[in-house]
């Protein structure tokens, strides 16, 4: 028998098995209805479906129900059926599990639902629920070596799927090629190819495999400024070679080409007042950074006031346990969900700026572009890799957050950390991360930079070598020799940022004390 937590937020229902808890012989016979959650037993639900079923209804009805997210596929599997005649348009699976066929054949039958998100599914399926207009969003990346790749963000099947424009800036290669031929494979969206260079192989190299693999009404621009009357001649022909292919190709002309040719009739004082114009632009823009980076700076500084507001309050006792059953060592974290939910932690940094209380999504991308009060921000804040847990460590856990450099909020100071006089200060070389359950202090042992990868961003492994392995790798990369010993059985941390140019700014570090360790 198992207990199933219903808890709603917004316009979602959320399923999961509650456990680390004694059923009560209460739930044997009923379940329990409280404020802040609903709890049913599976056999409850089965064995009076003609209740729950009316129950459930009536629930998305009152709340606005929209969107059902569930623990994993085993309790998606169980429950779906139950929303069959409701409102529900779109279903999202937390677990990083592959969604079987079989789901998917279920899941069409539900004439409302029309999204499913969730960590991967199998490439036919993509079709198959395409074909009966459902969209399907997946967390799974696909790790391409092509520039052609990198440059379109093609991080992910679905994404490569539904992309409906595509942009190609230098010669392909030969891993351009067979990407480009993989993306034409998949791809069912596309509309818009831009070119930013004129070569003809690849022009017609791109042609003639959007032929091949039947995509049709794409319109290619290039982006080139061609005068010569032969190049226009061949573009000509192409357009006449593929139109029963519905493939165009259309000539865009930079704003500068443009500019210079008419600027033979302007005459001086025109000239004169685009430079005025310019200028203006110039200074306006510099302006502009300036008193957004203030404001940037005002605003986290007002949000960390009340953090300390709220640390000082002492809303939390100590000791204290969760609905998990775990025991609360770090009120003063546990105190900072009564501003966001999502709090898991608190880290600081020695001699940066970084001293911010730490959340979690159910994605990466949600707190690029929200603030602790889950408004939108272009500083973002400092979050966890959602793969990762703050009640039971993962090998590795890692930390994002954005460079802002000029501002210096977030993750802007991080890049000290590349200074000798910084490194080499002991004081600044251990990094305080807490979680509401664990105090912890970690040693750095890796500092540097590298172009943009995901080779270091691994959260677990499956056995001591490719542990060792990967220690072995983080730490070959480093800028300076810190002489720190670790193992495959060392707790990780790693902090990641970027730092222009495409690259990232990496900190790898090991646990070296916890309050479970020193009790």
């Amino acid at each position: 028998m198992k207990k199933i937590l219903v808890l709603i937020q917004n316009s979602s229902l959320f399923f999961s098995y509650k456990r680390n808890h004694a059923i009560r012989e209460d739930l044997m016979n009923t379940n329990i209805i409280s404020d802040s959650e609903l709890v049913f037993t599976d056999d409850y639900i089965s064995e009076n479906q003609k209740i729950v079923v009316p129950f459930f209804r009536e629930l998305c009805i009152m709340n606005h129900i929209d969107t059902l997210v569930f623990q994993n596929i085993e309790i998606a599997s169980f429950l779906l059926s139950f929303f069959k005649n409701t409102s529900v348009s779109k279903i999202k699976i937390k677990k990083n599990e592959t969604v079987s066929y079989t789901f998917c054949e279920e899941l069409v039958h539900y004439k409302n639902i029309r999204e499913l998100d969730c960590y991967s599914i199998a490439n036919f399926a993509f079709d198959f629920l395409d074909n009966h207009h459902i969209k399907v969003t997946t967390h799974s990346e696909v790790f391409y070596i092509s520039q052609f790749m990198q440059q379109n963000n093609l991080q992910d099947y679905s994404k490569i799927y539904y992309q409906k424009q595509i942009k190609i800036y230098q010669k392909l290669s030969t891993e351009d090629q067979e990407d480009l031929l993989t993306f034409f494979k998949i791809n069912r969206y596309l509309k818009i190819i831009d070119f930013f260079l004129f070569d003809r192989e690849d022009l017609e190299f791109v042609l003639e495999n959007l032929k091949n693999y039947h995509l049709k009404n794409v319109l290619i621009r290039l982006h080139v400024n061609i005068n010569s009357s032969q190049d226009i001649l061949y573009l000509k022909n192409l357009n006449k070679k593929y139109k029963k292919n519905k493939l165009v190709i259309d000539l865009v002309y930079s704003k500068e080409y443009l500019e210079n040719n008419l600027m033979k009739q302007v005459c001086l004082n025109t000239l004169k007042l685009c430079g005025f114009l310019i200028v203006f632009f110039i200074v306006g823009s510099v302006g502009y950074i300036f008193v957004q980076n203030y404001y940037a700076m005002q605003e986290v500084s007002s949000i960390q006031d009340e953090v300390a507001s709220v640390i000082e309050s002492g809303n939390f006792e100590e000791n204290g346990e969760t609905d998990d059953g775990l025991v609360i060592k770090n009120p003063y974290v546990a105190s900072l969900t009564t501003i966001n939910p999502d709090v898991i932690g608190y880290l600081k940094v020695n001699n940066t700026n970084v001293d911010y209380p730490v959340v979690t999504a159910d994605d990466n991308q949600y707190y690029l572009k929200k603030n602790l009060y889950q408004e939108d921000d272009k500083n973002g804040w400092i979050f966890m890799d959602f793969r990762n847990s703050d009640k039971n460590l993962n090998d590795n856990t890692i930390i994002y957050g954005h460079n802002m450099y000029y501002s210096g909020v977030m993750f802007g100071t991080l890049h000290r950390a590349l200074n000798s006089s910084w490194y080499t200060n002991p004081e600044n070389l251990v990094i305080t991360f807490d979680t509401m359950y664990e105090s912890m202090k970690w040693q750095i042992y890796s500092i540097y930079t590298i172009p943009k990868t995901s080779d270091y961003l691994q959260v677990s492994f499956s056995s001591d070598e490719e542990k060792n392995n990967y220690i072995s790798m983080t730490q070959s990369r480093s800028i300076h020799n810190f002489d720190i010993s670790v193992t495959h059985d060392d707790y990780l941390l790693t902090l990641s940022t970027c730092t222009g140019n495409n690259e990232r700014l990496v900190i790898h570090a090991k646990r070296i004390s916890s309050s479970d360790t020193e009790s």
